[in-house]
């Protein structure tokens, strides 16, 4: 006997959806950083891991203000 789920999946936020593509982001970049780590020898490597801080730093930016907008989000719908 299987047991199927009638449930569908929740349909993210609009507040949702930006802390995931924020995250994702995020992710990409610290993988960028990363490999501008491991390219250090490489005659531009250091303007590249100063552009990958710059970068980084914009992007965990979006994602505090983003969790920040859900936060409010989820306030407002529990006041409801």
């Amino acid at each position: 006997m299987s047991s199927k789920s009638s449930t569908s999946p929740k349909r993210l936020t609009r507040a949702e959806q930006e802390v995931q593509s924020a995250a994702e982001r995020l992710n990409s970049q610290i993988d960028d950083a990363l490999a501008a780590v491991a390219a250090l020898k490489a005659p531009d490597g250091v303007e590249e891991l100063e552009a990958c801080a710059d970068r980084l730093e914009r992007a965990a930016r979006d994602l505090s203000v983003a969790l920040r907008e859900l936060t409010e989000e989820r306030r407002e719908s529990d006041s409801r």
